[in-house]
């Protein structure tokens, strides 16, 4: 049976376990499950204990079921039931007649996007995502899907992902690198290998395959028996190694995934290079028109005019840059190919041509083969004008052509089940077919403020629960006494103002500022009328060691008797974290240096939920704040150095509590509610979730960047 037919679930149920194990790895295949809860329940019901310990995957599920589970199986009419709606649910997601069919003309109906990203956030079972490029990555494929946008994706299959994290006692970050069983993830082999040049050898990958709804994602994987062990590593860990590991793992990427587009037959129009990683895939492109005929000034235009760049950094420093001598290392042959000599080829990646010196940057040779170009939030789309004026020789940043798409999140990804019944109530979402105008969001001033309160409690309450097992966890692998144990289980208020801030660990956004003035925060925190906890989740980079000293002082904070039970600090930041701080969290805190904040998307999902912001004035708030959607900390306006704003932004903070969003949250009216708060909250909800939706984002990558790309 076809994977398509497979995915449709169209087979009936039967009485046979195997035959209902079998339907249901089938659904497990396609991860259209990952964002619709009544597959997720289906897959719980099989064995919750087990679901749980699986990080939620399917396939690992079904390969550890006990063998009294799976007789039970075969007699459980209700579960075959469960079963067969579901395949149904998904066959009608399929048939659905998209946006993109409803709106594309006939010409823009050939469209055919390729979009290449070193990583996909798509579920914490496979966890082949670092951060918050990740995430987007995998919205931005769920959204495609819903929309019916035609899009495949390409990247790269990592046996070790990113890492898993811990601290020890003193905070010290603690790096495991767990191997990942590909049989046991929700992929297929296609069977299918291609060859990619390095230097004068050629290194194998295999193509993996990954279903996303409607949308085939392809994976790279060079840990292979005929490679070298040095080149099986390449795809062993994501983000790992140094330079010469980074621009290996590029040249897989960029070189290979056209490599592997071409192997299955896949001619796209438009190529979406996500951040600079995949830069390498113009230059593929570039050597295979000039071997069809075409003269390198001639396919130079035809790669530019069909490429649509996204940048994500506004750091200088975030941008890979390699040695000019590695480049020529591995590439001088793609060079010979293009007849470049090594100082013209290395000019396609220099800010000044002519400086012999300068390192090769991937996203200068992105921006000088891709027409479209774009930052992710309206502040992101100046900063970058101003970063990269040199590169187009411009005399002022307005005249630098880099637009802005501001990022947006994938609805139903992030929603909490729980929370579901009372928007089909109230706000009748009509998920199904829906295009990136739909916002049943104009409806929230309908949802009855004593419901939405409910939902919001519930919410925080099943947060709380499960930040005092993942304590109770981390305690038990420390091996602590039985007084932590006991203080695990008394950590947190269900009923306290709960403030979230999980992110990257890097200095530049700030994780500790909050932690300025630490009487005038304990205060705050402890005060038995009005109670106020802090949790805490994020990641640094392996060998980030300022993050990483970042994350000790948190620990530390988190530790200290005037915030001991307030203030938690959760280790192994992963997408399951993510949804649950993104909705039982009542505040989203972020509070980066400005203007280094590109997005900030995370900020974005709270307000799904019934959350609302705290943030700088940067990225995306800056375009989202109003007023009475939530809260704004300082000005538009930074400071003259570093420590000026921190007391300027630490200060702001504090009054914003102490006189804003604490009595707002704790002022009750007769009937128990807090009407002020909960009008921000409603206000939130018409003003974020619609217009900050992935769908509208896809919706204007394809009008603005697709369709004129692929004409």
């Amino acid at each position: 049976m076809s994977q398509h037919k497979k995915a449709t679930g169209q087979r009936r149920s039967t009485t046979s376990a195997g035959d209902l194990l079998g339907r249901i790895d089938a659904l497990a295949r396609n991860l259209w499950w990952t964002w619709n809860s009544e597959p997720q329940r289906l897959f719980a019901a099989l064995h919750p204990e087990l679901w749980d310990a699986v990080n939620h995957n399917p396939i690992e599920l079904l390969a550890h079921l006990p063998p009294s589970r799976m007789r039970d199986i075969s007699t459980d009419a209700t579960l075959a039931n469960h079963v067969h709606a579901c395949e149904q649910q998904l066959a009608a997601y399929l048939r659905a007649k998209t946006w993109f069919k409803r709106t594309a003309a006939p010409r823009q109906k050939r469209l055919s996007v390729a979009y290449f990203c070193a990583e996909f956030g798509l579920h914490e079972c496979l966890p082949q995502y670092a951060g918050g490029l990740g995430v987007l990555a995998g919205d931005h494929l769920k959204s495609a899907s819903d929309l019916g946008v035609p899009l495949v994706a390409v990247g790269l299959l990592y046996r070790c992902g990113y890492y898993q994290h811990s601290f020890d006692r003193d905070g010290h970050t603690q790096v495991a690198y767990p191997e990942h069983d590909f049989s046991r993830l929700p992929i297929s082999d296609t069977g299918q290998h291609v060859t990619v040049p390095l230097g004068q050898r050629e290194i194998h990958a295999r193509i993996w395959h990954a279903q996303i709804g409607r949308v085939p994602l392809y994976l790279l994987d060079t840990d292979l028996p005929e490679n070298r062990p040095a080149d099986r590593a390449i795809t062993r860990h994501l983000y790992g190694g140094n330079e010469d590991m980074r621009i290996r793992q590029e040249i897989v990427l960029g070189i290979g995934g056209v490599r592997a587009l071409d192997q299955l037959d896949i001619q796209p129009s438009v190529f979406h290079l996500n951040e600079g990683h995949a830069a390498f895939c113009t230059l593929e492109r570039l050597r295979n028109l000039c071997h069809s005929g075409l003269t390198f000034d001639h396919a130079e235009e035809r790669v530019w005019a069909s490429t649509v760049f996204t940048t994500h950094t506004p750091v200088p420093a975030g941008h890979d840059r390699f040695p000019p001598r590695l480049v020529m290392r591995y590439l001088a042959p793609l060079a010979e190919n293009l007849e470049l000599l090594p100082h013209e080829f290395l000019a396609m990646g220099r800010e000044n041509p002519d400086d012999q010196a300068e390192p090769f940057c991937m996203t200068v040779l992105a921006l000088g083969l891709s027409e479209r170009c774009n930052g992710v939030s309206r502040r992101h789309g100046e900063v970058s004008r101003e970063m990269w004026v040199n590169v187009y020789g411009a005399e002022r940043p307005a005249d630098v052509p880099i637009g802005h798409v501001t990022n947006g999140v994938h609805p139903q990804t992030w929603l909490a089940p729980e929370i579901e019944p009372l928007y089909r109530r109230h706000l009748k979402p009509r998920w199904l077919g829906a295009g990136p105008d739909h916002d049943c969001w104009q409806r929230a001033d309908r949802i009855p403020p004593a419901a939405l309160w409910q939902a919001r409690c519930q919410l925080r309450r099943q947060l709380v629960h499960f930040v005092r097992q993942r304590l109770l966890d981390q305690a038990r692998r420390r091996g602590v006494d039985a007084t932590e144990l006991l203080a695990a289980y008394e950590t947190l208020d269900e009923n306290a103002l709960t403030i979230g801030f999980a992110r990257r660990f890097a200095t530049y956004k700030r994780a500790t500022l909050i932690f300025s003035d630490p009487k005038r925060l304990a205060a705050l925190l402890a005060d038995s009328d009005r109670p106020v906890q802090l949790i805490f989740a994020g990641k640094a980079h392996p060998r980030d060691k300022e993050g990483q000293a970042l994350a000790r002082q948190l620990h530390r904070f988190a530790h200290r008797p005037a915030f001991r039970g307030r203030v938690v600090l959760l280790e192994d930041y992963d997408m399951q974290v993510g949804r649950l701080l993104t909705s039982g969290c009542d505040l989203w805190l972020n509070t980066p240096i400005p203007p280094l904040e590109a997005s900030g998307t995370s900020g974005m999902k709270p307000p799904l939920n019934a959350g609302l912001n705290c943030s700088i004035l940067d990225g995306w708030w800056a375009e989202a704040h109003s007023r009475t959607n939530g809260w704004a900390i300082g000005t538009r306006q930074p400071q003259r150095n570093t420590t000026l704003q921190n007391r300027h932004d630490a200060a702001a903070l504090y009054d914003l509590l102490e006189q804003e969003i604490v009595p707002a949250f704790y002022d009750r009216d007769r009937s128990g509610l807090p009407r002020r708060w909960l009008r921000r909250v409603v206000a939130s909800m018409k003003s974020i979730c619609a217009p900050f939706s992935a769908h509208r984002m896809v919706a204007e990558y394809v009008q603005n960047y697709y369709w004129p790309a692929g004409e």
